[in-house]
């Protein structure tokens, strides 16, 4: 409880407003899980949908495809997760969920822009705005995945996220799915309670803000 206390200016260790602040913290990350699980399932099912263009119905096995992935030694490796998701799969629905939101992610890395990017990303994403470049699209994409995974991760670990601008977060979320879709994000955003939580933030003191 010592990040809630002394974001209240708290001394004691069971002061209830810390614990209102730790119990809000708590409610709005479970709420957060929708709209982060539905950006995942779009985000992927988009940048299947290019891989199929390029490499087939069966892209989790082209070897054209894996070759394109990095193995780096150290750290992590996408080709590494691409051959471990696809052990005992026999579909590539049954790929894509085993693989990490990070694969998906550093498919928006600058490596892939000719192979798929330049000719596929407007067809993956319609909603994109078609007056700036295809590399600042793709870079801002991946630049958004960023802040999302980061935040995704620290709701997955019980972390604290109410320094986060949180209304942000949601837009980022909502705005990448209307990338993808605009009739899904606002589906999303009927069915969301994120920004009921986001305004109901206990009305408390933190230092900073």
């Amino acid at each position: 409880m010592s990040t809630y206390d002394s974001a209240i200016s708290s001394q004691e260790g069971d002061d209830l407003a810390a614990l209102e602040l730790y119990i809000w913290n708590a409610q709005i990350s479970g709420v957060f899980l929708a709209p982060l699980h539905l950006c995942e399932v779009v985000m992927r099912n988009a940048v299947s949908e290019a891989l199929e263009a390029k490499y087939g119905v069966h892209w989790p096995w082209s070897p054209g495809f894996e070759q394109s992935l990095p193995a780096p030694p150290v750290g992590y490796s996408p080709r590494r997760d691409l051959f471990n998701a696809r052990q005992g799969a026999q579909t590539v629905g049954k790929v894509i969920p085993e693989l990490k939101f990070a694969f998906w992610q550093r498919m928006f890395t600058k490596r892939h822009d000719h192979r798929l990017w330049n000719t596929l990303l407007f067809r993956v994403f319609p909603g994109l705005p078609t007056m700036s470049p295809t590399s600042e699209l793709r870079k801002e994409i991946f630049e958004e995945l960023e802040k999302i995974r980061t935040l995704r991760n620290r709701i997955a670990h019980h972390e604290p996220i109410f320094t986060r601008n949180l209304q942000e977060d949601f837009e980022r979320i909502v705005n990448l799915v209307a990338y993808r879709s605009q009739p899904t994000a606002s589906w999303l955003k009927s069915h969301q309670q994120v920004e009921d939580f986001i305004g109901s933030r206990p009305a408390i003191h933190i230092i900073g803000s």
